[in-house]
């Protein structure tokens, strides 16, 4: 049956850390570190993608590697990589714990979508020693997938790679990719599952891409949020996605209508046309 069978979860930004936090304080404060200030937008640009792999990116950045050059008179090293993330893992690893809240309503959007018979994967830019901890934080308070592949169990291959949602289709015997949707709160996200061949979603409230924290959020005016919201919405789609939802609430009404469109012999990447407002 022409039905999708799965829905593969990204985590921070997606699931739980509204905003996705935890990672981006320590980018900055690591590069503040190596004598060299670094912006929210710039260390966000990367995220979703492997750590290590996200400070190569950062340190690729044209302004970054200027920056880098008049300080140290060259341009940086896999060692200097390997020096920065030497000191991200552990400052992350410290406070990781305290960014396991789940996003309102995913635990209640998970429960419904296993109501409908869907297996619930999951991918992220954490390593496994780190997804310990967060996993372990999210199961205590409600939130848990059926699976968790990170790129520890791909070889270090990261997103925009799509290694991690083919090892969850594996483990969870999903027969095919474009029965499969992909959620997640990134450019690298989206990436992934367009990689991947699957049907790809950004979220846009709570997501990195937004870069707002709930306060933040709930402080803005009416305006100023449609504002940002149509922001992220476009860069979802400018990366590839074939639909974006407010919130992960939205998913399981969105695959009522992929299923519609899989019956009319429709497949991912054919579907950006079709915004949420029109479902």
């Amino acid at each position: 049956m022409n039905r999708i069978e799965g829905v593969i979860l990204d985590w921070a930004g997606t699931a739980v850390d509204f905003g996705c936090f935890a990672p981006v304080n320590v980018f900055v404060d690591i590069f503040s570190q190596a004598g060299m200030e670094v912006t929210m937008e710039e260390a966000r640009a990367p995220m979703g993608m492997l750590k290590i792999d996200h400070i190569r990116a950062m340190l690729s950045m044209p302004r970054i590697s200027a920056l880098w050059k008049d300080k140290y008179g060259r341009d940086f090293s896999e060692e200097d990589v390997n020096r920065l993330y030497a000191e991200f893992e552990p400052a992350l690893m410290a406070s990781l714990s305290e960014y396991t809240d789940p996003i309102p309503g995913v635990i209640e959007t998970v429960e419904a979508l296993r109501a409908n018979g869907l297996k619930i994967g999951s991918t992220t830019g954490y390593t496994r020693s780190m997804m310990d901890v967060v996993a372990k934080g999210a199961r205590e308070k409600g939130y848990f997938p059926d699976h968790l592949v990170t790129p520890d169990e791909t070889g270090s291959y990261g997103r925009p790679y799509p290694y991690m949602i083919f090892r969850n289709m594996e483990h969870l015997k999903l027969s095919a990719s474009w029965k499969v949707v992909k959620a997640g709160d990134t450019a690298s996200d989206i990436q992934e599952g367009v990689q991947a061949g699957v049907w790809s979603v950004g979220v846009v409230i709570g997501s990195s891409e937004m870069g707002l924290s709930q306060e933040d959020y709930d402080r803005l005016s009416p305006a100023e949020r449609a504002e940002a919201m149509e922001r992220t919405r476009r860069a979802f789609l400018a990366n590839g996605a074939d639909f974006t939802i407010d919130t992960l609430a939205e998913l399981p009404a969105l695959i009522g209508t992929i299923n519609h469109m899989l019956a009319k012999g429709k497949r991912p990447g054919q579907a950006q046309q079709l915004q949420t407002a029109e479902l």
